[in-house]
């Protein structure tokens, strides 16, 4: 068990040295924003100020030892550009004691993976951890970010 710590610790680390340097880079405008990218704590970030801005993806488990919750942090570390290039920010929640605003507006039991769109409006909830591949694809067909890609590119209608 000491060693799925030292693991976890281990691939936290350097997000947590690289989200400290974007946040001491970013200009006193964007301060009101959590820091884009990199596994933030649920207490940490304020339901309301996405709303438009980030689409969160928000993991939920009762304990940071659920095989759940290590599995899925796993595969979302392995592949972190492609969720940031869709204006992903990564929320997380292991202490259901916490009663954080996130639990309580969405309600998860047990492991918990949701994605929602830009309007904060959960679209999708997942029981099992999803590879990255399959959380950019759904991502793709929300119709929020279907605006998004038509708007960056006009002739692809």
């Amino acid at each position: 068990m000491k060693t799925l710590y030292v693991l976890v610790l281990a691939a936290f680390l350097p997000l947590a040295a690289t989200a400290q340097g974007t946040a001491e880079a970013s200009s006193s405008t964007e301060a009101d924003i959590p820091v884009p990218f990199g596994p933030q704590s649920a207490a940490d970030v304020v339901f309301g100020d996405l709303l438009y801005i980030k689409r969160p993806v928000v993991v939920f488990a009762d304990s940071p030892n659920d095989p759940n919750y290590v599995r899925q942090m796993e595969l979302l570390l392995q592949d972190l550009p492609s969720l940031e290039s869709r204006d992903v920010i990564l929320i997380v929640d292991t202490d259901p004691g916490a009663k954080t605003e996130w639990r309580l507006k969405l309600r998860p039991r047990g492991f918990s993976l949701v994605l929602m769109d830009k309007d904060l409006a959960p679209v999708i909830r997942k029981p099992l951890p999803w590879e990255v591949r399959e959380i950019t694809r759904a991502i793709d067909k929300f119709p929020l970010r279907r605006q998004e890609v038509l708007e960056r590119n006009p002739a692809g209608r």
